[in-house]
């Protein structure tokens, strides 16, 4: 692999000197493959099963440049980011034809490569990853689906939220809700999904005793959801393939007919964190990064809409030095789950000479993270400013393929001062380098209503009541 054209940021993490992000990295590389006066161009096209289709496009050294081993480097991480945040099997690549060959070698042979083809690919297109060279430069016509989500607050509706640590449930009546409970689990490697089955069943029930009869049922949970369906969801990860396919694959609809067949509407946790920053808001064009266990992400365009995307921004790359933080399930480095997260939380807990047990849970860390920072203890104070750092060079990377004016943050992480925290050296990483964006963008934290409900309110709001 060759070195990446790096850029060193105006704002350094505290305790990731090294840290080199990935919207500067792209701009370096731009920079001087724009100043040989000879870059060469090259498009891309990511093409969905629907038929969706995204542009793209990018400049690179010429062949014969001392710089043109870097070529490779720069559109691999492109397409990754591309294939996590679009979502896609088909890679349509007008360029020189031996970097599509190099592309296509990469998903068939390297071990990081095989998981993203295994998994976007075949687990949620039902086909492997495939670069296809265009001729004539005839790219295929761009194509975008977009459809409204949510928002549906009539009659007595149960929401629920499946995370990595625990899981809300909320009933509501007419957008009102009147109970809500918060259970601590551990699915991640659970490898019967009878758990999975009975606590979710669980805090339904115990929502459904406060409403008079339930008419819909509305869920978040990390991963990918196909008319209810999973496709691929670390919630699930211990189950073993075969069962995951005889009983996990159809889980949601198994929960609907215990429930009598009542609308039941199932989507990615980050699309209802993003849906419930909009409703929050009054808003359109947000994207809403939620940091808990792992990192979700969703986004509402400026019609308040959903997309097609996978906005999987945690297998996404934001930082593109060689020996970046690794992924521990996709074995990729810089991907976002490292650092918006838990697990950034507890990897940064050396650096700032915190002393935790290694075999303490990740959501046990960060609480004595949080300990120590209402106490005003500068080590707890260092995590979060390096997280803040962090999110506001990642958010200037998000920029470059998202068009949203709000950002909105929340999880576990930004609980308590440490949020705040965050937030404000985000704002100062823009400030300090991307001048262009501080007018525009925004960044929001729940209220603690929001904070309470949010997420279990817009999810209760998915499904659609047939109108009598």
């Amino acid at each position: 692999m060759n070195a990446p054209l790096l850029s060193t940021p105006k704002i350094v993490p505290i305790l990731d000197p090294l840290f080199h992000p990935a919207v500067l990295a792209n701009r370096a590389f731009h920079a001087a493959a724009r100043a040989t006066g000879r870059s060469v161009p090259v498009r891309l096209a990511i093409e969905q099963a629907d038929g969706s289709v995204f542009h793209t496009g990018t400049e690179i050294f010429p062949e014969n440049h001392a710089q043109a081993g870097a070529n490779f480097d720069h559109l691999e991480r492109l397409v990754k980011f591309l294939l996590w945040a679009r979502g896609g099997w088909r890679v349509h690549f007008d360029g020189p034809q031996a970097l599509a060959v190099s592309l296509q070698n990469h998903f068939l042979e390297t071990a990081t490569g095989r998981f993203d083809s295994e998994t976007i690919g075949l687990k949620i297109f039902d086909r492997a990853i495939e670069v296809a060279p265009v001729m004539n430069g005839a790219l295929p016509t761009a194509r975008a689906r977009t459809q409204p989500l949510g928002r549906n607050l009539d009659g007595c509706r149960i929401g629920f939220d499946l995370g990595g640590s625990d899981r809300k449930v909320a009933a509501v009546i007419d957008g009102e809700v009147v109970f809500s409970e918060e259970t601590v689990w551990d699915p991640y490697f659970e490898s019967d999904p009878q758990y999975h089955f009975d606590g979710i069943m669980d805090s339904l029930k115990k929502a459904a005793a406060h409403l008079p009869r339930v008419d819909a049922i509305g869920g978040s949970a990390a991963g990918c959801y196909v008319n209810n369906r999973v496709k691929v969801a670390s919630l699930f990860r211990g189950v073993p393939p075969e069962v995951f396919d005889r009983r996990v694959r159809d889980l949601f609809l198994e929960i609907q007919r215990a429930w009598n067949g009542v609308p039941l509407e199932v989507v990615n946790d980050g699309e209802v964190t993003a849906l419930a920053g909009a409703m929050s808001l009054g808003r359109n064009g947000v994207l809403g990064i939620a940091m808990g266990t792992s990192q979700a992400a969703g986004y509402v365009t400026r019609d308040g809409h959903i997309t097609s995307w996978l906005n999987e921004l945690a297998f996404a790359p934001v930082e593109h030095r060689a020996d970046a933080p690794v992924d521990e399930w996709s074995g990729d480095r810089g991907c976002g789950a490292q650092y918006f997260s838990q697990q950034a939380v507890g990897r940064l807990l050396v650096p700032a000479g915190i002393e935790a047990p290694a075999e303490l849970p990740l959501p046990e860390k960060l609480k004595l993270v949080q300990q120590l920072m209402a106490a005003d203890d500068s080590r707890a104070w260092q995590i979060y400013q390096t997280i803040g750092v962090y999110l506001g060079y990642a958010v200037a990377h998000y920029a470059d393929f998202y068009d949203f004016d709000h950002v909105l943050v929340l999880g576990r992480v930004t609980s308590g001062a440490g949020g705040d925290v965050i937030l404000a050296e985000a704002r100062g990483v823009l400030h300090a380098e991307f001048p262009e964006l501080v007018g525009r963008i925004q960044f929001h934290m729940p209220d603690e209503k929001d904070k309470r409900h949010g997420q279990a309110v817009a999810a209760a709001s998915l499904p659609r009541l047939a109108k009598k």
